[in-house]
């Protein structure tokens, strides 16, 4: 969940729509995590991978500036995002500017040797708005833009807007800018009539030569649960090689035993296998709740990417 969404209730919903509680949910999601052992979520063991191959490089680990929004405030900003590049981090995907304007962020994160390489962005209201947006994305020196979230019953509404985001993607395009959208679970679980899916809409309406999918892990696997899969990591990775959408960037978020958020290396999603399965450009680390401090979720985060081998 980014920018400010709030993807559990969605989640909620579209359970509750499928006659489905948040605690049964919950309750068969832990049940299918113990089921599937290493063969699905995997459990702390399945991280284990063969000696010799190589982590994540550094230039390609990123961190969702909403998992830090609690500390990104006032003097905070310069502080929180000096942590961040004594972790290690070259790279952020901003939500948000905090209060400045797009000239001053890219000051501020050119001093500390960051680049805000991609940003979460809800679709633009208005063609002003689309304008401003593309170029605050040009003056940072991002390469990406991304939906974060979108929510509808309503099938009619999903397809408008996998048109505009074609119209968008293509605006984008033109001023070099990558253009995609973020999943949360609920384009999985929601039943739009006679088992349609809102991502069935979009991987058969969006333009796969112009707009681009950032999977949320967390987010995908949760969504393989709620359908049923019997493996929801090969969910995940079924979900990413089937559409003819590339997916570009991963938000890795772990998922604990009862299904809530975890930092990286402390739940049961094997990211080694779905690594193995798909690499990308980027890999953006994320927590919706972190569970000590932000910040130590950031370190966590980007110590667990350099260490875990795929």
């Amino acid at each position: 969940m980014c920018f400010g969404f709030n993807a559990p209730a969605a989640l909620n919903r579209s359970l509750e729509e499928k006659g489905v509680g948040r605690r049964n949910f919950l309750r068969g999601a832990a049940a299918v995590g113990a089921g599937i052992g290493l063969a699905g979520l995997g459990g702390t063991a399945a991280l284990a991978s063969p000696a010799g191959r190589r982590p994540v490089p550094p230039g390609l680990i990123s961190i969702q500036l909403y998992t830090l929004r609690s500390i990104m405030q006032g003097d905070g900003v310069d502080a929180t995002l000096a942590s961040l590049a004594d972790y290690g981090y070259t790279k952020v995907e901003l939500a948000g500017l905090y209060g400045r304007t797009a000239e001053q962020m890219r000051a501020t994160l050119d001093s500390l040797g960051i680049t805000p390489s991609s940003s979460h962005d809800g679709i633009s209201g208005s063609a002003a708005a689309l304008e401003t947006k593309l170029a605050n994305a040009v003056t940072l020196g991002q390469t990406h833009i991304n939906v974060p979230y979108l929510n509808s019953s309503n099938g009619d509404d999903w397809r408008r807007w996998a048109d505009q985001m074609n119209e968008e993607a293509a605006a984008a395009n033109a001023v070099g800018l990558k253009y995609g959208y973020h999943n949360h679970a609920h384009e999985f679980t929601t039943d739009l009539g006679g088992g349609l899916s809102p991502w069935d809409i979009f991987v058969e309406r969006l333009d796969p030569k112009l707009v681009h999918f950032e999977i949320d892990l967390y987010w995908a696997v949760t969504g393989g649960v709620g359908v049923g899969a019997a493996d929801p990591v090969q969910f995940a990775i079924e979900t990413i090689q089937q559409a003819p959408q590339k997916t570009l960037q991963y938000h890795v978020k772990d998922r604990d035993a009862s299904g809530d958020f975890a930092d990286l290396g402390t739940g049961q999603i094997d990211f080694a296998r779905i690594f193995n399965a798909h690499r990308v450009k980027e890999f953006i680390v994320e927590n919706d709740r972190p569970d000590v401090t932000p910040l130590q979720t950031a370190e966590v985060g980007y110590n667990y990417l350099r260490s875990l081998r795929f």
